[in-house]
């Protein structure tokens, strides 16, 4: 639980360092290069920051404490709030994945083959655009790396590997 605390207490410091910014996370997304998820990822804390994009980072949030920085640089300890689920916009995201999941996951199948889509290898951005009755529409983009599921052959097995 205390390591929960102090992940907090980084979270609010590095949210309190993009507010006092004024950027929004697609400004900083355009000036670091990274996709806005990503940039909401790290300041949560729950995405890696590389040594190669924390000068931009820091260039993008000058009041970022630089003992911050250095944290993100770590590897982080991904978690949520099991109770992110009753957050409205949260809510629906997940309703209309297990919505559409079955369907999404036969299209998968029937295009690749028996696997899956990595949420490792994976790129998340939001973006907003006009819809042809000329109202705001929220795209959410989900790009990951398809996984095949292999057949498990003992004879394939590293650990079973006769030396």
């Amino acid at each position: 639980m205390e390591a929960q605390s102090a992940k907090g207490a980084i979270v609010n410091s590095l949210q309190a360092a993009k507010r006092k910014s004024g950027k929004s996370y697609g400004q900083i997304a355009v000036e670091t290069g990274l996709t806005n998820v990503y940039v909401a990822q790290l300041l949560r804390r729950q995405a890696q920051l590389s040594p190669e994009t924390a000068p931009k980072i820091r260039s993008a949030l000058p009041d970022l404490p630089e003992e911050h920085l250095q944290e993100m640089m770590r590897p982080p300890f991904r978690s949520y709030d099991p109770n992110l689920i009753q957050e409205p916009s949260v809510y629906r995201l997940n309703e209309a994945v297990m919505h559409f999941g079955e369907s999404i996951k036969e299209i998968i199948n029937e295009e690749f083959g028996d696997g899956i889509m990595s949420a490792i290898d994976f790129y998340c951005s939001v973006d907003k655009v006009k819809g042809v009755d000329g109202k705001d529409r929220v795209v959410v983009t989900f790009d990951g790396k398809y996984l095949p599921y292999t057949e498990q052959k003992s004879e394939h097995m590293v650990s079973r590997l006769k030396l």
